[in-house]
């Protein structure tokens, strides 16, 4: 059975050595690596492979780590794929110019493996979110319905927490004179206590003070901010007053987007402020996009799901992204059983507040990421990105319970009603294989589930069909 590979890593440093040892341990972590020695190498690597983290040496052959993240960034191929650095102690200035130039982080030797493998999970995993809204963005735009995001905006809002209100304070007054965003102090307990929709901070900087005692108060928060709805989109940096990597590690694998391990430096944490608030912004902007760019085209107005319209495209940008990383992502027809008889019994009011509460059981036990359509009067598609046939098939089994479980109020009876889904799941992009042409084509995908929810029907309903893929 071919292993799952976390993601794809590209290395890029002149010396060998450095190249294999890290290689090893991100190999023993079920990342894929490709390996430059240049920065023209790397430039070719990335467009080649597609990479989901780019990892380089301070200094390169044929430039710096700063120049390699601008000639990236040059190639809207390749722009969007984080970099992180890795040196010896350099000068201020050097580490400043990488951050300056769009590295996201800069990592100094000696080199703690389990703050370093943290660090990579954070930056793959904020990619691969990025990327899955730029998909929709995508989507949009290919059917004429998105607007260019604007890389500039107001100020913005930022708390900075800490159980020292002296010291945080004192970094308030350092930071401000440097910042176009707004800093405001908060305690732990009152960060998230006073929050309304309209005033929720862009970032949260949270301040991991000497004394270990608060670190779990401050870190408490973070996982708050990360389940909270209206605050799990905000920046989160946390700044540790002494180094702990372990902690770091802890921070990073709770949700932090980013984390100064050294103390506190007037300058770098400008610059991180500000790439977290510019990231922040254009994320934002992307998902309001998709979430309200001409809605009515692309959404069916009983249930408030996106239509055939865009799903079909969205599929087809799902199976292209999964052709160009290697990860497989599922694809279900989710059918409700006997929806005529609903209809004859209770009226089609009835039928109607059964699609309806249908749809929102289905929306609320997927992820963000993954899209819920209306293709057909009770059918419903579901796409699940970045999915193996494992996940996708106890999601099928949650779905199943979540419709079956709980009866269905209507106008039309006294008592809930039950009903019942089957549910077709087929897998594209399998792992470790090169996927077929087929697989790449969103209308022999929809063709699989819907044979696959077939099946289920003929096996008696209320239950989930795999169709197996090719070998």
């Amino acid at each position: 059975m071919a292993k799952r590979v976390q993601g794809k890593i590209l290395i890029v440093d002149a010396i060998s050595t450095n190249r294999i040892v890290l290689k090893v341990k991100l190999a023993s972590a079920f990342y894929e690596v490709i390996q430059a020695s240049t920065a023209d190498e790397a430039c070719v690597a990335a467009l080649r492979h597609n990479p989901d983290l780019i990892i380089s040496a301070m200094a390169l052959p044929d430039c710096d780590s700063a120049q390699l993240c601008r000639k990236l960034q040059q190639n809207p191929q390749t722009r969007a794929i984080p970099m992180m650095v890795i040196g010896c102690r350099p000068h201020a200035d050097t580490r400043l110019r990488a951050l300056e130039a769009g590295v996201q982080d800069v990592m100094l030797k000696p080199i703690d493996d389990t703050l370093l493998l943290a660090r990579v999970r954070s930056l793959i995993r904020a990619h691969n979110t990025a990327a899955e809204w730029q998909m929709r963005d995508d989507t949009s735009r290919a059917l004429g319905f998105a607007e260019d995001v604007a890389d500039f905006g107001p100020p913005g809002q930022a708390i900075v927490v800490g159980t020292d209100s002296a010291h945080t304070g004192a970094l308030i007054e350092l930071l401000t004179p440097s910042l176009r965003t707004k800093l405001t102090y908060s305690a732990p307990e009152t960060a998230l206590r006073d929050l309304t929709p309209g005033k929720v901070p862009d970032v949260f900087i949270l301040v991991l003070e000497e004394e270990d005692s608060h670190s779990g108060e401050v870190l408490r928060l973070l996982a708050a901010i990360r389940a909270t709805a209206i605050t799990r989109h905000a920046g989160v940096l946390v700044l540790q007053s002494r180094p702990d990597p372990g902690l770091g590690a802890y921070a990073l694998d709770l949700g932090a987007d980013d984390l100064m391990t050294d103390g506190f430096d007037r300058k770098e944490m400008s610059l991180r402020v500000k790439a977290m608030m510019r990231r922040k912004r254009v994320a934002d902007q992307l998902r309001a996009t998709v979430r309200t760019g001409l809605k009515a085209a692309v959404s069916d107005p009983l249930t408030g799901l996106h239509n055939r319209r865009y799903a079909m495209p969205h599929l087809a940008r799902v199976a292209e992204h999964s052709a160009a990383t290697g990860r497989s992502f599922a694809v279900m027809v989710a059918d409700l059983d006997h929806f005529k008889r609903i209809n004859d019994l209770y009226g089609h009011a009835s039928g109607d507040a059964v699609l309806v509460e249908a749809a929102r059981r289905l929306r609320e036990n997927l992820r963000g990421v993954d899209l819920v359509a209306r293709i057909g009067g009770e059918e419903f598609l579901i796409v699940m990105p970045a999915t193996p046939l494992s996940e996708a098939r106890a999601a099928a089994r949650r779905l199943c319970r979540k419709i079956g479980g709980t009866g269905f109020a209507v106008p039309g009876s006294s008592d809930p009603i039950t009903v019942t889904v089957s549910i077709g799941v087929t897998i594209g992009g399998m792992q470790g294989k090169r996927m077929p042409a087929s697989d790449k084509d969103a209308n022999h995908l929809l063709d699989a589930a819907d044979k696959a929810l077939y099946e289920a029907k003929v096996q008696g309903r209320n239950q989930i069909n795999l169709a197996r893929p090719a070998a």
